[in-house]
């Protein structure tokens, strides 16, 4: 049986039941910022750190990264998945008024990476990665990153998964 001869209901609900994390990815080119919600993360080497995540091509992030050369992802409580549901569409962003580079995020408050890549302060813990490498996969593009800041805002929380939500992402396209 070929790849092909799979049924799209088998393939979706195959691929649903990898175990992965749920994250907001952040990101800026210039004066826009934009965060989306991603399960698409992953480790790919140890010297140097590097950071994969896999983007949608048509996504407002996937232009910001391939820009501004860099992304954020955010760990988030899995007690609080409220966020997720907020960044499955473009951001609004709202800068804050002294000019300290902190700002809101769809009413979520962000400050500047290193990278310049928006952090989320409610995060449980985020990673700062620049970019590396890219590999246009298709419907996606796998940006690889070195790590190149991190921090732990909250050590005591199981942090979030799909599984934690009743999203679904991945699989084969919708139309």
């Amino acid at each position: 049986m070929s790849e092909t001869d799979l049924p799209d209901e088998l393939v979706n609900r195959v691929t649903w039941k990898i175990p992965n994390a749920l994250a907001l990815v952040g990101s800026r080119a210039g004066d826009e910022r934009n965060a989306m919600t991603t399960s698409w993360i992953t480790q790919l080497s140890m010297e140097p750190v590097i950071i994969g995540i896999g983007v949608e091509n048509t996504a407002v992030t996937h232009r910001l990264i391939t820009d501004g050369g860099s992304f954020t992802v955010n760990l988030w409580d899995a007690e609080n998945t409220r966020p997720f549901v907020k960044f499955s569409k473009p951001a609004a962003y709202e800068a804050a008024a002294d000019g300290t580079g902190t700002g809101a995020l769809n009413g979520w408050s962000v400050y500047e990476a290193a990278t310049g890549a928006p952090v989320f302060i409610d995060s449980a813990a985020w990673m700062d990665c620049e970019v590396r490498h890219s590999v246009n996969l298709g419907t996606h593009t796998l940006f690889m990153g070195e790590l190149v800041a991190a921090g732990i805002n909250n050590d005591d929380v199981r942090l979030a998964s799909m599984s934690d939500t009743r999203m679904k992402y991945g699989g084969v396209k919708r139309h």
